[in-house]
């Protein structure tokens, strides 16, 4: 009888660390954070995971797949958007604005003499339809996006520069289109959500909650395309393009996917970010914002998705307090951190873990188990006996 081959701790698609690293961010944010930061700090960390949801699209597209994208702040801009379009019109209600010399409509198209709600922010009166539009406008537009590049073989740095120059035209489009988007301002004077007053502190923790769990979704839904034969393919792609592309796959089909799925995990976050802070503006649509977003990938590790959400948490934080202990040499310090993370370790914070400290920790945490001693020389090896 031939013995099975050992399963290396897999239950489903997840292994048995990727099961107690999942379990641990968890229990971080769902019981530590929130039991051990006041309201406002507790706040900063929900705003945080909203970039993480970007950073964990990153870490498929560009850490598995090999697309590097410099224009995710795109499709995080347009699910905030998406959001802040139906949160405005509730908030811009006939009684709301009743001063307006055209009550019923946003005050910024009042003040651009707009006197009649566009079409196309019509149905955005619905919460339905802005949570489907939430993800599939930015999967529409990475689809075409993904589909004018990758049918023509566009990859590489010219991909990454292509999409860096959308990222600018994106921000110009909404500044310059003030009366139906908000201009330089963006949406702002959020308030309610179905009359839940979304201001408030507890509500802000609900938020923070509800922000947690779709992060920890979302995080499962990775690791399962990770596993998955379409995982193996892009990391296939990622190492041997050519070699993958003759062997009778549609690599162009691949990169159109791993790209929408991106936008569209980009774009949960930006959702969740307008809500929890109560606007939205071009200033995360542009290109510093959507470089930063790429850092958050690379600090913590562009080849692991956990990584990638605890380089956010850690960058974020780094940011703040430097900024807010010295606020003219914070930039310096985040500076020498990317450098570090170029020159000291490439891998990021989880290729240090994977170096450093898993191997010490055993097969349990993804290390490798020491091997047992040799049997002396003298004493013979029984030969294995096939039962």
């Amino acid at each position: 009888m031939t013995t099975p081959a050992p399963t290396s701790g897999r239950t489903f698609f997840l292994r048995r660390q990727d099961m107690i690293g999942i379990a641990i961010l968890a229990v971080l944010l769902m019981v530590v954070l929130p039991l051990t930061l006041d309201n406002f700090r507790l706040q900063f960390v929900g705003k945080y995971l909203t970039y993480a949801f970007v950073a964990l699209g990153l870490a498929l597209c560009w850490g598995y797949a090999g697309i590097l994208s410099l224009g995710q702040g795109v499709f995080f801009g347009l699910g905030g958007y998406c959001m802040a379009m139906f949160l405005k019109l509730e908030a811009s209600s006939v009684e709301n604005t009743k001063i307006q010399t055209t009550p019923g409509i946003p005050d910024f198209m009042d003040w651009n003499q707009i006197t009649a709600l566009p079409w196309f922010w019509e149905p955005f009166r619905s919460f339905g339809f802005t949570t489907l539009a939430v993800v599939a406008v930015p999967a529409l537009f990475a689809l075409i996006i993904g589909f004018a590049l990758f049918k023509r073989r566009v990859g590489g740095v010219y991909f990454a520069i292509i999409t860096q120059a959308l990222a600018a035209i994106m921000t110009i489009l909404i500044i310059g289109q003030q009366g139906y988007t908000g201009g330089i301002n963006g949406i702002t004077d959020l308030r309610t959500l179905h009359g839940w007053d979304i201001r408030t502190d507890s509500a802000k923790t609900i938020l923070y909650f509800v922000c947690v769990g779709l992060l920890i979704a979302c995080i499962l839904l990775a690791y399962y395309v990770k596993s998955s034969k379409l995982g193996r393919l892009l990391v296939a792609m990622r190492d041997k393009e050519d070699r993958v592309r003759f062997s009778g796959y549609d690599v162009s089909s691949f990169k159109i996917f791993v790209f929408c799925l991106a936008a569209s995990l980009s774009a949960i976050g930006g959702a969740m970010f307008t809500l929890q802070v109560g606007f939205m503006s071009p200033s995360f649509v542009g290109i510093v914002p959507s470089i930063e977003m790429v850092i958050y990938t690379a600090v913590g590790g562009r080849l692991s998705i956990l990584g990638a959400v605890y380089g956010t948490l850690v960058v974020n934080w780094a940011k703040t307090s430097f900024s807010e202990s010295f606020p003219e040499l914070w930039l310096f310090g985040l500076g020498g951190l990317f450098i570090a993370v170029v020159l000291i370790f490439p891998n990021g914070l989880a290729g240090l873990w994977q170096t450093y400290v898993a191997p010490r920790l055993g097969p349990l945490f993804g290390g490798q188990a020491r091997r047992a001693a040799p049997p002396p020389a003298s004493e013979p090896v029984a030969p294995a006996v096939a039962e």
